[in-house]
């Protein structure tokens, strides 16, 4: 058996919002702490580091997942998509835009994890309601907006990709 030493490092490589990234990281070094501190994406965010608030949470190979549950070097091979391919400052997204015009946020803390989370649900479910959309919001903690104008704007962009949305 082989033993690494303390401080050693492996080399990952994966797809990041559309890019490859190549890099190295210790064995037990976090996923959001690589996202975060390595690769200088600060989206995501560091809350519990249980996977209980969602502030972390990210889409591995489409789907939504905690990245303070997961080690960097599990993801190799894989696409990881962060907070910060859904738009940019100046072209941002449906789902962004809904947000900032129902006022879906106020500290902005758990905003990333619930975005993504919401991104797949938009994609994978456009006719999910509004009964589905509090069951996703039940993986998120957020102390600021009661979830009410979240709900809104979630319920305004699966509208409008189902076309129903009122003249």
């Amino acid at each position: 058996m082989q033993y690494l030493k303390a401080g050693s490092k492996t080399e990952i490589k994966f797809y990041l919002n559309g890019e490859l990234v190549k890099g190295m990281a210790e064995p037990r070094r976090l996923l959001v702490d690589f996202l975060r501190h390595d690769l200088g994406l600060t989206g995501t965010h560091v809350g519990c580091e249980h996977g209980v608030c969602g502030a972390c949470t990210i889409r591995i190979n489409g789907k939504a997942t905690r990245s303070c549950l997961l080690y960097a070097v599990q993801m190799s091979g894989k696409t990881i998509e962060t907070a910060e391919s859904l738009g940019s400052d100046d072209k941002l997204n449906s789902l962004q835009l809904a947000f900032q015009k129902h006022h879906a946020l106020q500290c902005g803390f758990c905003t990333p994890g619930i975005l993504m989370s919401l991104t797949q649900l938009i994609e994978e479910e456009p006719d999910a309601d509004e009964e589905r959309i509090k069951d996703i919001l039940t993986g998120h903690l957020c102390r600021c907006t009661g979830y009410e104008n979240i709900i809104s704007a979630a319920l305004e962009v699966l509208e409008k990709k189902e076309g129903k949305e009122s003249a």
